[in-house]
């Protein structure tokens, strides 16, 4: 790369849930997904060094704050942004995932806190002095964005699957009722500290472009964890897609975006291997695999950062072999964040 660069502050890679990435250009300094997570029980290492690894994680984070002029939260789970530090947000333009639509009920709860905490910390009020009425707003069916995935044939795993979309619908649909029946939390500004609402638009600065993406599914359609969005920032010929949790991706239209993209540097999360046959199916994880493969051969992607969900468990590189492997055959670097930087990833340190 050449005036687009960026950091991996902190990821799974590297002991703690994260994927915070600094990114800059000539023009612009963004810093994404500052947030960090102690490991779940089944990583193999001892408590001690898990709370370790996160303090480490939030230190970093803290400092790369320092650098950046703009701050992006794809979604409102604790390993994408930390509830509340006035040091690591004082001074930027956040740009956050839209809190009123597209969104499961634990992350608006979440989001209703940390703006709260925006509202008390920044302009001395509460969250509940700046809601406003909302007007009930009607929305189409979320698989019609995505009618490769939609109309996928899995064989045998079609009735299955026609269920799974019904049960999908009726639990979107909820969603709806509870979003029109919320109170709408209005993008803010205060004097120390600006956000808005990126979902779908576009921002430049100087000639920096940073491109957000609508609302796509965290994972597999219809998750229940709810939506994220994907981040573009670009600067003359060099692109960098950050595509926050996509699982994978799991789904078939959004492998087909980030092919469209054509990006120099793709940092994506993987499949969640550690959750294989609990949360995860091989159904789904063969959908990944075939994604990230379509990735690598198809677009002109030169790195590809593969970790975020991924080395949770020692045999992640087992589980999602192909991928490295057809890295290697095609001359594209895939590595982990720990790999990047000339480490070995924590998890199988642990396990030598």
């Amino acid at each position: 790369m050449g005036k687009l660069t960026f950091e991996p502050i902190w990821f799974d890679s590297l002991g703690a849930k994260s994927s915070c990435t600094l990114v800059r250009t000539p023009d612009v300094r963004v810093l994404i997904d500052p947030g960090v997570a102690v490991m779940q029980p089944s990583f193999p290492a001892s408590w001690a060094k898990k709370l370790y690894w996160e303090a480490r994680g939030r230190r970093a984070i803290g400092k790369a704050s320092r650098r950046a002029d703009v701050i992006v939260i794809s979604h409102y789970h604790y390993d994408h942004f930390i509830d509340f530090d006035r040091g690591l947000y004082g001074g930027k333009l956040l740009l956050t995932k839209n809190p009123n639509e597209y969104i499961n009920d634990s992350q608006r709860g979440r989001s209703e806190h940390f703006f709260n905490n925006l509202c008390r910390a920044f302009g001395g009020i509460e969250l509940e002095d700046v809601l406003l009425e909302r007007k009930p707003k009607t929305y189409g069916d979320p698989l019609e964005d995505i009618p490769r995935a939609r109309d996928k044939d899995f064989g045998d795993y079609n009735r299955r699957r026609r269920e799974l979309f019904r049960k999908g619908r009726k639990w979107f649909q909820n969603r709806v009722k509870n979003w029109n029946s919320a109170k709408l939390i209005p993008e803010l500004k205060f004097k120390g500290v600006e956000v808005k609402f990126p979902d779908g638009k576009e921002f430049k600065f100087g000639r920096t472009r940073l491109r957000f993406t609508p609302p796509l599914f965290h994972g597999i359609e219809f998750s229940r964890v709810g939506w994220v969005f994907a981040t573009v920032i670009e600067y003359g010929k060099e692109k960098l897609i950050y595509s926050s949790d996509l699982d994978g991706p799991i789904i078939e239209d959004y492998a087909d975006w980030i092919i469209g993209e054509n990006p120099n540097v793709l940092i994506i999360d993987g499949p969640i291997t550690y959750m294989l046959g609990y949360l995860t199916s091989k159904i789904t994880l063969n959908r990944t695999i075939a994604n990230a493969l379509r990735i690598l051969k198809k677009s002109d992607v030169k790195l590809m950062i593969y970790d975020h969900h991924l080395p949770r468990e020692p045999k992640f590189k087992v589980r999602t072999r192909e991928v490295w492997e057809t890295g290697k055959q095609l001359n594209k670097k895939v590595l982990t964040a720990a790999e990047y930087v000339g480490k070995t990833p924590k998890v199988l340190e642990c396990e030598g």
